[in-house]
Parts: structure tokens; C-alpha cells; sequence
């Protein structure tokens, strides 16, 4: 049985990145220490293999390999969710079975992409990955999976179907956390994905914030999170000072043309630590970029 059942998980949960070697084989020994690294860093759990860790980009060995990389190195210690969601129900579930025997606490599971399931699709791929037994969170990401968002209702059906026990929510507003909180108990984690309104987020009933940011701010993300646990408004506000100022380099493109796993590796560089690579299509910050990166930390 899980040391964390899905009803304990909370708190700050990065969406860890995953390391790439320059020529773009995954570095499994600079993907281990990172994920140390998050966990040492005050992280209350984490997640692996989504999409801030490229998951889109990985072959199915190296997925696997991913997994075991995850769960060696977190040893336990915190939740460990990983992304087990592929196109095809039929890859989805081989893929949360591994995870399942591996030892994961749970999957991370996209709804299907590309081809844009209908609403009775996307829930019969998640009642059929549920089979395996293993926690279920639902990843509503419609912006990057084309498809539509799973529905509060839905959402609680499903919860109530024991099919699923949380929910990452990745959309452009937060109301949707106090709808699902209001339709679900306390037993149904509410994650909330975003990077521009953590604070709302927490505090509109959020369990966890889970976000690719978080590879570069979980000291700030904590001591955000404590100050809302505490009710002190005046201390969350000033916590998320600097988690803004991080946010702002990507959602206002400080760095001209440059993704934000780009930017975060770029962050981690400049502190000294192991940051690996993008894959390709995806590229890593030019020198310049870098240069620039370093000019708007300092000054920020």
C-alpha cells in the first residue's frame, strides 16, 4: 500500500523537469539529483513526466525508464505522482500498470490529445485507465490537448464512480477550483496548474499547487503556502513577490522568443545547478538570452 494515499496529498508539488543531455538522451543521473534537489528544496510532493518534464517527447522505454528514475529518487519520501497519459487509452494503461508495479503513488493522466475526443470518449479512456487501480488524477490542460475540458460535473461523477481522486486544474481562470470544491468532499484533490494566480488558487480551496515554475521557486512557493495556511494575507502577498517576478519574464516574454522550460533552465543555470537540455523541436536559451536572464534577475 502507498505511504501517501491520494487523500494526504497537498502543499507545494513541482512539475519537475526532465534533464536531456546536449545531444538529447535523457540524463538520468541529472534528472535523479534534480528531483533530490526539489524534494531538499521543501518540496511537498512532486510530478513527474508531465508536461513541463516533456513527457510528449519521450519513447516508451525511456517513459518507463523515467518512472523508475522518479521513484528511486524520491524514495518515499513525498508523493510522487507521475504522468502516465498518452493519446491511446490502450498506451495510457499499459503505461499507469508500470507505473502501478513500479510503485508510484499515483498517475497523472492528460486527457487524450490531437484528435479531440468527444465528451463520452474522454470519460470512458479515463474509466478504463482507472481499472488499473492505481490513484487517477485528471490533467485538464485544454490548451495544449485540443480537447475539451472535463467538466466540474463530470469531474465529481467520476469521483464518485471511484474512477478518480484528484484533478489538476490548467485553465486561464480559478473559479473552476471553488465549483469543484463545492461538488466534491474533502477526499477529492484539487490541484490547482497555473502560474498566474497561485494565491487565488490556494486560497480559493486549492490542495496543491503544482507548476513547472516551481522547478525555480519552491522555497517562495513554500513560504506562499504557509502564509495562506495561517490566514495572513499581508505575508502571502509579500511571498508572492518574487514568484511574480518570475512569472513575469514568461508571461510578458521579457526574453523575446524563448518557451518557459527554456526559462527555467535558464534560471537553474544561473544558480549554479544542473539544468539539462531541451529536446528537440524545443530549444534552450541562446547566450544572449542567458545574458539577458541574468540582468533581470539581478535587477529584479
Amino acid at each position: 500500500m502507498s505511504k501517501h494515499p491520494a487523500g494526504t496529498w497537498s502543499g507545494v508539488v513541482p512539475a519537475a523537469l526532465t534533464h536531456f543531455t546536449a545531444d538529447g538522451a535523457l540524463d538520468a543521473d541529472a534528472t535523479a539529483d534534480h528531483l533530490r534537489w526539489l524534494i531538499r528544496q521543501g518540496a511537498h510532493g512532486l510530478i513527474v513526466g508531465g508536461t513541463s518534464g516533456e513527457f510528449i517527447s519521450l519513447e516508451p522505454r525511456e517513459h518507463r525508464q523515467l518512472i523508475d528514475i522518479a521513484i528511486d529518487a524520491a524514495a518515499g519520501q513525498v508523493p510522487l505522482i507521475v504522468g502516465t497519459g498518452r493519446y491511446s487509452t490502450r498506451e495510457t494503461l499499459q503505461l499507469t500498470e508500470y507505473a502501478a508495479q513500479a510503485g508510484a503513488d499515483g498517475a497523472l493522466v492528460v486527457q487524450p490529445y490531437f484528435q479531440r475526443p468527444n465528451r463520452q470518449e474522454i470519460l470512458a479512456h479515463y474509466r478504463t485507465v482507472a481499472s488499473v487501480g492505481l490513484p487517477l488524477m485528471i490533467y485538464n490542460i485544454p490548451a495544449n490537448s485540443a480537447a475539451a475540458p472535463v467538466s466540474v460535473e463530470d469531474a465529481a461523477a467520476l469521483y464518485a464512480e471511484g474512477v478518480a481522486q484528484a484533478i489538476k486544474s490548467t485553465l486561464p481562470t480559478v473559479h473552476q477550483l471553488h465549483e469543484l470544491r463545492a461538488a466534491t468532499d474533502d477526499g477529492f484533490r484539487v490541484f490547482y496548474g497555473g502560474i498566474t494566480s497561485p494565491l487565488e488558487g490556494i486560497a480559493g480551496g486549492a490542495h496543491a499547487w503544482v507548476s513547472g515554475l516551481l522547478n525555480v521557486a519552491v522555497p517562495e512557493a513554500v513560504k506562499l503556502w504557509d502564509a495562506l495556511a495561517r490566514s495572513d494575507l499581508p505575508a502571502a502577498r509579500e511571498a508572492l513577490r518574487p514568484i511574480f517576478a518570475l512569472r513575469t519574464i514568461i508571461t510578458r516574454s521579457l526574453l523575446g522568443d524563448a518557451g518557459d522550460l527554456a526559462v527555467y533552465r535558464g534560471l537553474l543555470r544561473l544558480q549554479g545547478r544542473p539544468a539539462g537540455y531541451c529536446r528537440a523541436p524545443l530549444r534552450d536559451l541562446t547566450s544572449e538570452q542567458l545574458t539577458a536572464l541574468e540582468a533581470i534577475r539581478s535587477a529584479a
